[in-house]
């Protein structure tokens, strides 16, 4: 079958088609992207402005099109932190399925480090034994640690890329004072749920990071993906160190040129850069493999296995 499943993230509207069935590996069919930085048309109450709600509008309903164009057998639609933490959350999704047709589902921070922690462990295999997830979005940044399918435990932080930006490095290059505000709040967040949640769970045998901004941080520190494989080399601690003060001092405008930076992403590789070290640092992290299966293709496997008989619906727990 041909599924295909439309992501509203915090920073972009992307769809996913794939061909599926029970049994196998699901083999992407067409993806795109619409940019719309949600975190950019926040209101002072919390509320997604009217050109926030545009973009979002024009992108989900371009993706509809797209995936009824190609002919698809059944399509979902899911929306994560931007539009679930949004005071008008609620009728933002109503215009989403009046323009698209199809019911949006709301996922919760946690759903989505489960959801993605499935995808993982079906990239890596069993042999990867415990595994411990970070996934950074634009504008959460999700923890999970398991050796099963689903994790044992998981926690979502409003650390995403996109928020962090907006929050703490509003100047463009940003200053040494806002790169160091950050760092110590996200040290304080990453402390506390390490010391709550993930105390007293066994070392983990491999760390996964996934995401597009962990993605394009992996292609910039660690080169282009294998030309037989596909596979991104591991993104280490002290090559992401050696990249930071470089990345501070330019311009979201300039970053954008660097290897593996898309300009979608030139001006939050910063805050993420920022994040991600900090929480290798505070979970004592040296190595990062980068799986390039998360969400979206969570969704898919969770589809899967639902028309199989043995999982559970796509998007629900």
């Amino acid at each position: 079958m041909r599924l295909g499943v439309i992501d509203v993230g915090s920073n972009t509207v992307h769809l996913l088609i794939v061909d599926a069935h029970a049994g196998a590996s699901p083999v992407p069919y067409h993806s795109q992207r619409s940019v719309v930085r949600l975190m950019r048309y926040l209101g002072p109450g919390g509320e997604i402005l009217e050109e926030g709600v545009r973009l979002i509008l024009e992108a989900v309903a371009e993706a509809a099109r797209t995936a009824r164009e190609i002919g698809i057998d059944d399509l979902i639609c899911t929306a994560t932190s931007a539009v679930r933490e949004a005071s008008n959350g609620d009728d933002v999704l109503a215009q989403i399925e009046r323009v698209s047709g199809i019911e949006p589902h709301v996922l919760s921070g946690e759903d989505e480090a489960r959801i993605t922690m499935l995808a993982v462990r079906r990239w890596l295999g069993w042999s990867a034994g415990e595994v411990l997830l970070f996934d950074i979005g634009g504008g959460s940044f999700e923890i999970a640690q398991g050796a099963d399918e689903y994790p044992d435990v998981q926690v979502s932080l409003p650390l995403g890329a996109g928020r962090s930006t907006i929050q703490y490095l509003p100047e463009d290059p940003p200053s040494r004072e806002a790169v160091s505000a950050l760092r110590a709040h996200a040290r304080n967040e990453f402390t506390r749920v390490r010391n709550e949640m993930f105390q007293g769970r066994p070392r983990p045998k491999r760390v996964v990071g996934t995401s597009k901004t962990i993605r394009s941080l992996a292609r910039l520190i660690g080169g282009p993906a294998d030309p037989v494989s596909g596979d991104l080399a591991p993104l280490h601690y002290a090559g992401l160190r050696e990249w930071e003060p470089s990345l501070r001092d330019m311009p979201g405008s300039v970053r954008e040129y660097l290897p593996g930076i898309t300009p979608e992403r030139g001006y939050q590789i910063m805050a993420g850069a920022v994040v991600l070290r900090t929480a290798m640092k505070v979970f004592d992290v040296t190595t990062l493999t980068i799986s390039p299966w998360a969400l979206r293709e969570g969704i898919v496997l969770r589809y899967i296995d639902a028309l199989d008989g043995r999982g559970a619906d796509p998007v629900a727990q």
